[in-house]
């Protein structure tokens, strides 16, 4: 799959931009806070209907506009593709596909697929459990239609139960049958998870030792409150406690994504190039699972990664993602040194850019 030209208009700072990119490598210079990221976040919105760093959409919207648009011309294993979509204060945001509008936004998610790797990341080790359990849905949702579908069925049993607890309600038939759906729904969900970190683990391991160039062991422990027991039995027993919390204590929404490096959790002993190589690591493993898994090669936006790196580290990514097995790849850095090297370890084709003050301009080779 390939993105062959992006229009934007009022998308953070970026006023207006009609951009149209190399099939293989776009690299986009430019100093901090000029707009190279909010690039890739709108190639990221097209994909998944919302911001990378989940930035409200009234927030994306450029100051003192009412409208933000974004439209990607795509070409989809020889299908020409055309994903538009509209965003008005206080309204509700239009995403089309060729021209016909979505009954639902959960129909796009997966056809096209990517991977971002950015510095927002490192919420993955340092942040909340709800991040980690993020990734692993945002992997599975891509390639796979009835994960989804359970996913956002148990989210709405999960806060209808969550409602009826806030309101002190007794009405046990109720509460049977949301209990129930959760049981069921999250069971299926548990399952793929695990089926996920099982064949994803081996991958990731693989990347992490290419890029560092060590023996070092990382892996990837999916623990679930699943493995106790039937998550419905589980809820009618603790329903008069979460009746006293007011919300379900309980369920796959409080499953959590070890992520350990040499057997020890990564986020006590990592260092900062070692949080940075396995988080790099781990998105191009996401980004191999994917094209294994879908029906085209996933995009992958790169976002200054080259940061916090020693050289041999930055000389291995290079030489990955100048491979055949990435297909159409944007990249930002703050200087040409990195994306240079690159460069020039490419037999590809490739396009620059220039980002300031939120224009992109084309660059001389």
């Amino acid at each position: 799959m390939i993105l062959k030209k992006l229009s934007i208009l009022n998308y953070k700072n970026i006023l207006q931009s009609e951009v149209s990119f190399s099939p293989k490598m776009n690299c986009f210079f430019g100093n901090n806070g000029m707009g190279k990221t909010n690039l890739l976040d709108a190639i990221h919105y097209l994909s998944f209907c919302k911001s990378h760093i989940n930035t409200p959409d009234n927030q994306i919207i450029r100051n003192d506009e009412e409208l933000c648009v974004i439209q990607g011309f795509y070409d989809y294993e020889g299908r020409e593709e055309d994903i538009f979509c509209a965003m008005r204060r206080r309204q509700r945001k239009q995403f089309k596909r060729n021209k016909k509008e979505y009954d639902k936004l959960s129909e796009h998610i997966g056809l096209l697929p990517l991977v971002m790797v950015s510095p927002a990341d490192s919420e993955l080790i340092q942040g909340g459990s709800d991040e980690r359990r993020r990734l692993l849905d945002v992997i599975i949702s891509q390639q796979d239609k009835q994960y989804l579908h359970a996913l956002i069925q148990y989210n709405k049993a999960m806060q209808q139960r969550n409602v009826l607890l806030k309101n002190q309600s007794k009405d046990a038939s109720l509460y049977e049958v949301l209990e129930m759906q959760m049981g069921m729904y999250g069971g299926m969900i548990r399952e793929k998870r695990q089926s996920l970190v099982d064949e994803f683990t081996p991958i990731f391991n693989e990347y992490y030792q290419t890029i560092c160039q060590s023996a070092e062991q990382v892996g990837l422990r999916y623990a679930s409150q699943l493995e106790e027991g039937d998550l419905a039995d589980m809820l009618l027993n603790n329903r008069e406690r979460d009746r006293i919390l007011g919300y379900s204590s309980t369920g796959i929404h409080k499953d959590e994504l070890e992520m350990t490096l040499g057997g020890y959790l990564i986020r006590r002993i990592g260092s900062q190039g070692q949080n940075k190589t396995y988080l790099i690591a781990l998105k191009l493993a996401q980004f191999v699972f994917l094209a294994r898994k879908g029906n085209t090669t996933p995009i992958l936006l790169l976002d200054d990664i080259f940061d916090k790196l020693d050289a041999a580290r930055v000389e291995q990514i290079v030489k990955l993602v100048s491979n055949d097995t990435f297909g159409q790849i944007f990249i930002t850095d703050t200087n040409r040194k990195y994306l240079d090297e690159i460069l020039s370890a490419m037999h590809h084709d490739y396009a620059l850019f220039k980002v300031e003050q939120g224009e992109i301009q084309p660059m001389e080779e």
